[in-house]
C-alpha cells in the first residue's frame, strides 16, 4: 500500500490534462472519450449490472492458477463479496465503455473475465464486435455467463482455459485482436509473457489497456518495458490503466494523463 501511495503522488507530479498534449490523436482521444461527460443509457445498464452481483449473496469455489495451469489456491467466495473487490469500479467501467465506444473494435480480447463487469462495459461499447474473455476458474467464469445472458450482452465468447495455455495453443499469426484488456495476472512474467505472444495480433489500429501498471515495483518495471518496445508508440499512463498503440505515423510519445 506504501509503495502504491509514493507511486500515486509521483503521477500526480508529473500528470497533466488535455491542455498539455499537441498530438492531434491523444488530444481527441481525451477531449472526446476520456473526458466525455455525458450520460450514456449503457451507463444504467452497467450499474444494474453491478447492483445485481452486489445483491447477490451466494457462495461459489473460487480457483486462482499458477504456472501451467497448476491450482495454487481455492477458497470458497461471497459472489457479492467478489463483486466489491475484484470488479472494476463504475467510473473505470464508464471509460471502458467510452473506449470501446470511441475506437469501434471489431474484434476484442479481454484477459480476465472475473465476473463480467469489464467484459460487459467492452461488449456493450461495440455491440457489433466480436468480444472473446478469458476466464481461469470456471465457477467464476459460469457466474460471469449467466449475468451476461441476462443483461443481453450476446456477443461475447467465453473461454475458459488458464491464459497463458489459450494464448500458446491459439493460432494469433492469423488473428488481429482491435483492442485488448489485460487484466489478468498482475506480475511482471505473465504480463511481458502476454505481450509478447499477443503482438503479432496487433494492426496500426490496436488498442492495448493494462490494469495496475503501479500495482507492484515488477508491474512498473513491465510497464517500462512495454513503453520502450520499438513497435510501441504512444502509450498514455492513466495511473490505474496503461494505454499502449501502435500507429506507425505518429512519433513515439509517453504521456501521463488524469483520467
Amino acid at each position: 500500500m506504501l509503495f502504491q501511495i509514493k507511486s500515486y503522488l509521483k503521477f500526480l507530479w508529473h500528470s497533466k490534462n488535455e491542455h498539455a498534449v499537441h498530438s492531434p490523436f491523444v488530444f481527441n482521444l481525451l477531449t472526446k472519450c476520456f473526458y466525455d461527460k455525458k450520460q450514456k443509457p449503457e451507463y444504467s445498464i452497467l450499474k444494474n449490472y453491478r447492483k445485481s452481483l452486489l445483491e447477490n449473496k451466494n457462495f461459489i469455489e473460487v480457483t486462482d492458477f499458477g504456472a501451467g495451469s497448476k491450482v495454487f489456491k481455492s477458497n470458497r467466495r461471497q459472489i457479492s463479496k467478489i463483486a466489491q473487490t475484484a470488479g472494476i469500479s463504475p467510473k473505470r467501467a464508464e471509460l471502458l465503455f467510452r473506449v470501446s465506444n470511441y475506437f469501434k473494435p471489431s474484434t476484442i480480447l479481454e484477459i480476465g473475465t472475473s465476473l463480467g463487469l469489464a467484459t460487459s462495459a467492452l461488449a456493450l461499447g461495440n455491440t457489433n464486435a466480436k468480444v472473446t474473455t478469458l476466464e481461469g476458474c470456471p465457477q467464476t467464469a459460469n457466474v460471469a455467463i449467466n449475468q451476461l445472458s441476462k443483461f443481453d450482452c450476446n456477443n461475447i465468447e467465453n473461454v475458459i482455459s488458464e491464459f497463458g495455455s489459450f494464448l500458446v495453443s491459439e493460432n494469433l499469426q492469423s488473428t488481429i485482436y482491435n483492442l485488448i484488456y489485460f487484466d489478468g495476472n498482475h506480475s511482471k512474467k505473465a504480463t511481458l509473457a502476454y505481450f509478447d505472444l499477443l503482438l503479432p495480433t496487433i494492426d496500426n489500429d490496436s488498442v492495448w489497456i493494462f490494469d495496475d501498471i503501479h500495482w507492484s515495483t515488477e508491474m512498473e518495471e513491465a510497464w517500462e518495458i512495454i513503453k520502450n518496445h520499438k513497435k510501441v508508440t504512444v502509450t498514455i499512463d492513466t495511473f490505474q490503466w496503461g494505454f499502449v498503440f501502435f500507429r506507425r505515423e505518429q512519433e513515439k510519445e509517453h504521456f501521463i494523463i488524469r483520467a
